[in-house]
């Protein structure tokens, strides 16, 4: 039974003494952060007067006597102390700055939860107050508020009246909680407060989740349910799978597991340590406020085609969103073959069989001047003279440095060269200076010695070029190792010669004009990083991946692969697959903890769906054979509206009139396409009525307030008040579209308008019609 106090327009309150209490309670608390708040302005105002002294200290001594040898070390010394000193106090001021970012957010709502405990140790219970992060009175004795993540807030999240248990540095203990209160404080004053022995009330989560922000996503740590809590504090698991359908929270889940994991590991775990894989820059904008919200920097995002880009740099590497744009979801037999586990073993089978000598290493010039400096032979044959019982990574370092210590010797030759004699006529005095380095005319004891030395600095400089290209292990050629690796057996049967064939010249066609398939990037990375032991970071501590659906095997191996001493966190949607088939959430974890060589894999389903109205996720989940295990949140709005044309200047009208309608109630609404063409054309016919609507594509970071028109794909993760799906009709949607329409409806929170230009695609069941209300404009010009 829950005791319910709520402050709004005549509700009569329960227990007014109760509220007066309480509300003593924050204004008491809310007077200590102002005091705090004043001394870290005070605190922070000095740290940066001090910043700014020691920066003009730096920038008025930090230059090095070149003239007297014997003061160089020693200037050197002072310059680094005193960048050592602008560090430090520099770090300082960030500290003081991001203490008192956290106190001004503390002042608007000091704490959400309050918990009654009673410890078998103590006579008298104990009140705690659980909010977005601690904060001591003033002389640093008593907690007023405890951090979400402390390891007692867990009774907050998981614990019912009763008995409860909870870990402490010293182990687990026990406890009677015995009132567990949640509240909403804006600005100072309680808004609602109720007693409940759930997680999270109903009228909290619907206080919380009937507003929202399109541009940014809210942190959850007041809302959090037991499924997401137990997601966020598991600290044990090497692989963890999220299977959540739309709007479950998964991915603001996933951030609050960021912020657990980096407040759990203080010592040993930095933000820089953690890589987050977004589907998109649009997403990776919208979820940037979470982390900063609750205090934490944000860990490093990537997406895979920023991924890929960094991988293989120089060539235009297709997209999933390209490839999608071109062919669909499905994909051919040659790329569900080259993108399986399979696969990828026999990349590593071939690199195996290289090291036995049963395929051949490729070789390339090093080329200077348009001109080989090194011959693949001359690399080959070095290569040759290492031990044969050595591993090829080994023999290829041993070849970087005898071709590195050759490159040396050949310094010398090419400063005498007539070229770069030349070339160093034509030096200004700036350049002259700038290649004289520590040294000074002077140093030499006539004008030939100066000259050779620059004519060596010189040559050391134009052959840098030489240099990197033995760094980057440019002297191997990949591109007909990976031929080879093609042209093996390691098809299993599944493709036939002449496809193979085909699939070679191809490759090689797009390789002159620096492309690449994405289907080829997973096992080309892989056969480069065997054959040379590079291409792992083994820094990151956890690797996150988000719609985890988007994501071939073979490119999740890879991960497994670089990131090789990270927990994975992989979670997405089997409903919202796009770009490759379905797979159940029990095969997924089955597979991949092997194909991931995981010891403590989990997996947790969410299957609540908070984002949309009742009405709306009742339509969404009306599409799918197994939507009946989705629960829909009782939030209710209108229901949603399909208006169904068969004239094209009647379905246009009939769009212009479901944007002017979002417009009325909402500051954004989102129209959804298939793909960016189709965007693109209604981009084209809607800009002349609204001037503020703009066309997402990829590239696009930012997502403004108006009219944004956008293919799904790009709105994955995302959520809006009003969505438009632009055209639901066959033809547009194309076939298989169940799990596109899925994805569109359910980006919906308040309002789902579907248009149609001809009959609707045949995800629309008559289950899925039922839960519509439907205008058929017929024959209307």
């Amino acid at each position: 039974m829950i005791k319910y106090i709520h402050l709004k327009g005549a509700i009569v309150l329960a227990d007014q003494a109760d509220l007066k209490r309480e509300q003593k309670r924050v204004d008491m608390v809310i007077h200590q952060i102002d005091v705090q708040i004043e001394r870290a302005k005070s605190a922070l105002a000095a740290a940066h007067k001090e910043t700014r002294a020691v920066e003009q200290n730096y920038g008025e001594n930090a230059s090095i006597n070149r003239y007297e040898v014997d003061d160089i070390a020693e200037s050197r010394s002072a310059i680094e102390q005193q960048r050592q000193l602008v560090s430090r106090a520099a770090e300082n001021e960030d500290i003081l700055r991001r203490q008192l970012q956290t106190l001004q957010t503390l002042r608007k709502s000091p704490y959400f939860g309050r918990i009654d405990i009673q410890d078998p140790d103590e006579k008298e219970p104990e009140s705690l107050y659980i909010g977005v992060a601690s904060l001591m009175n003033d002389d640093k004795t008593d907690f007023l508020v405890y951090d979400w993540r402390a390891p007692i807030s867990g009774i907050y999240y998981n614990g019912t009246l009763g008995n409860v248990s909870y870990q402490t540095p010293s182990g687990l203990r026990q406890a009677k909680l015995l009132k567990k209160r949640q509240f909403t404080i804006v600005d100072g004053k309680i808004t609602n407060m109720f007693d409940t022995n759930e997680t999270v009330g109903d009228e909290m989560l619907q206080n919380a989740l009937g507003h929202t922000d399109d541009a940014y996503m809210q942190n959850i740590v007041a809302t959090i349910q037991h499924e997401q809590n137990d997601i966020i504090r598991n600290t044990d698991s090497d692989l963890m799978i999220v299977q959540g359908v739309a709007g479950s929270g998964k991915t603001s889940t996933i951030l609050q597991r960021i912020a657990y994991l980096l407040y759990h590991a203080k010592a040993s775990l930095n933000a820089d340590q953690i890589v987050l894989f977004s589907p998109n820059r649009l997403f990776s904008q919208y979820i940037s406020q979470v982390l900063p919200s609750l205090g934490e920097r944000n860990m490093r995002q990537v997406t895979l085609d920023g991924f890929l880009k960094r991988r293989f740099e120089g060539l235009d590497v297709e997209s999933i969103f390209d490839r999608y744009e071109k062919v669909g979801i499905q994909g051919s037999p040659v790329q569900q073959v080259m993108e399986s586990a399979q696969f990828m073993q026999a990349v590593a089978n071939y690199c195996n069989q290289l090291r036995h000598g049963q395929h051949e290493l490729f070789f390339a010039d090093v080329s200077f001047r348009e001109h080989p400096f090194f011959s693949a032979d001359h690399v080959k044959a070095i290569f040759a003279e290492q031990p044969s019982a050595m591993s090829i990574p080994d023999r290829i370092i041993r070849t970087k440095n005898r071709l590195i210590r050759e490159l040396q010797a050949k310094t010398r030759k090419v400063a005498q060269q007539d070229w770069l004699q030349k070339e160093l006529n034509d030096l200004t005095k700036l350049q002259i200076l700038h290649l004289m380095g520590k040294h000074h005319l002077d140093d030499f004891k006539d004008e030939q010695a100066a000259n050779r030395y620059l004519a060596r600095r010189l040559a050391h400089e134009r052959l840098r070029v030489v240099a990197d290209a033995i760094y980057n292990n440019y002297f191997l050629n990949f591109n007909a190792q990976y031929q080879n690796f093609l042209g093996n057996n390691v098809w299993g049967g599944q493709v036939e010669p002449e496809t193979v064939q085909a699939l070679i010249k191809d490759f090689q066609h797009d390789w002159e004009y620096h492309r690449l398939k994405l289907v080829h990037a997973a096992p080309f990375m892989m056969l480069r990083d065997l054959i040379t032991g590079e291409g792992q970071n083994h820094d990151f501590q956890y690797v996150f991946i988000d719609e985890m659906q988007d994501y071939s095997p073979a490119m999740l191996i890879y991960f497994r692969h670089v990131f090789a001493n990270a927990k994975f966190t992989i979670l997405g949607d089997s409903e919202q697959a796009l770009f490759y088939p379905l797979a159940l959430p029990e095969q997924l974890l089955q597979r991949l903890s092997v194909e991931l060589h995981a010891k403590h894999p989990r997996l947790i389903t969410l299957r609540q769906s908070y984002r949309s109205t009742y009405e709306i996720t009742s339509f969404a989940k009306s599409l799918l054979p197994d939507g009946h295990l989705i629960r829909a949140f009782s939030r209710h709005g209108e229901k949603p509206q399909l208006t169904m044309s068969y004239h094209r200047d009647q379905w246009q009208a009939d769009l212009t009139a479901a944007v002017r309608r979002g417009l009325k109630s909402y500051p954004t609404v989102a129209i959804l396409t298939r793909t960016e063409g189709q965007a693109q054309a209604i981009y084209s016919l809607l800009h002349q009525h609204f001037h503020n609507i703009t066309c997402l594509s990829a590239d696009d970071k930012q997502m403004p307030a108006g009219v944004l028109v956008l293919p799904a794909y790009l709105a994955k993760g995302l959520e809006f008040d009003s969505v438009i799906i632009a055209n639901s009709s066959a033809q547009a949607l194309g076939p298989d579209a169940t799990g596109l329409l899925y994805t569109m409806a359910s980006r919906a929170m308040h309002q789902l308008t579907i248009l149609s230009l001809g009959p609707v695609a045949d995800a629309f069941t008559d289950k899925a019609s039922r839960q519509l209300q439907i205008t058929h404009q017929l024959n209307k010009a």
